[in-house]
């Protein structure tokens, strides 16, 4: 297991159930900690999980590697591990975020549009920066505190390749934890980034006191705007249909155990961005992916209304109030329009 946040841990603790773990950390105070107390962000550590600052520990003794890092750190992580790898190895990520490749000197806040070459999923930084063939990602329903308190969940591992999925369910599958296959791997990965986005909204709606039906048709209109930027970026739409999209979409879209809800909710209470990240220990993916998100639109004439309302109100000071009544003056007719 390489990453020793929330998720890292609690996938940790689930692997440990069917075998012997390694977690890395790089970072000395983390490793101390575990060592010492066999606690880490409020989990205990399971007695058949060891923690290692030692990149090539993990890969002289592991065949299944785990990455479950920022998206923002993925590159360089990869970076770090290829010259321990070999085409032995299993790589399933757990990360759902993007890789963005940005002209030189400029940052993502300064980018309005967004050429579909310069995105990369993590299974592609995987496949451009090491020499392992078998790949997967894992995504799914799979909020870190309910896992950690032992609560039934269910997760999808994607790949290519039987093996890779075959394995994936072996190491991870238990009586509180089901594990689903599929080859459409590209579909999974946009799936469970994407939907980061509509959780944020939804923190929104339930902050302004918003019920059941607001947050409804947030899901599914919100659907059917991650299902046109999946298809406009070359996947299926039955992914987003599963326990990857519409699952995971309705766990974070209803959970304050969601980083991306938690923020959401916090912005309708009137702080602001900046004092809200400042404030948040864990990345939260779903503010760049709704940068990612909105340019993606800008570049291919997308009708995002959703996404484009949200990118305006984190980014460009518009009034959540005035931009919940542009979406409810929208003039779109069709119901189940995912073409």
């Amino acid at each position: 297991m390489i990453g020793s946040g929330s998720f890292g841990v609690a996938l940790s603790n689930l692997l440990a159930e069917n075998g012997d773990v390694l977690l890395y950390t790089r970072r000395q105070s983390v490793y101390e900690q575990v060592r010492e107390k066999g606690f880490h962000k409020n989990q205990k550590i399971s007695p058949k999980v060891n923690i290692t600052l030692d990149k090539e520990e993990i890969c002289r003794n592991c065949t299944l590697i785990v990455p479950a890092v920022t998206s923002a750190g993925f590159r360089s992580m990869m970076r770090t591990f290829s010259p321990h790898l070999n085409p032995e190895h299993i790589l399933i990520h757990a990360t759902k975020g993007f890789n963005i490749d940005l002209p030189e000197g400029k940052k993502l806040l300064e980018i309005e549009q967004l050429q579909r070459e310069q995105l990369r999923t993590m299974t592609q930084v995987m496949m451009e920066e090491s020499i392992v063939p078998r790949l997967g990602c894992l995504s799914g329903p799979n909020l870190s505190k309910e896992i950690a308190k032992g609560q039934p969940a269910a997760t999808v591992i994607a790949s290519r390749f039987d093996e890779v999925i075959r394995v994936g369910k072996e190491a991870l599958q238990s009586p509180r934890f089901r594990v689903y296959g599929s080859h459409d791997v590209l579909g999974v990965e946009l799936a469970g980034v994407l939907k980061n986005c509509l959780a944020i909204a939804s923190g929104m709606l339930n902050g302004m006191g918003f019920g059941e039906n607001a947050k409804a048709m947030l899901i599914t209109r919100g659907l059917r705007e991650m299902v046109k930027i999946g298809k406009m970026l070359g996947s299926e739409s039955q992914a987003f249909f599963g326990l990857a999209g519409i699952g995971d979409l309705i766990a974070t879209c209803s959970s304050k155990l969601s980083r991306n809800f938690t923020v959401g909710f916090r912005l309708s209470q009137g702080e602001t961005l900046s004092e809200i990240m400042d404030d948040m220990e864990e990345v939260v993916e779903g503010i760049n992916t709704t940068r990612i998100a909105n340019a993606l639109s800008n570049t291919y004439n997308l009708d995002t209304p959703i996404l484009n309302m949200l990118h305006e109100v984190l980014f460009e000071d518009k009034d959540l109030r005035i931009g919940l009544q542009e979406l409810m003056a929208n003039d779109l007719d069709l119901d189940a329009d995912y073409d």
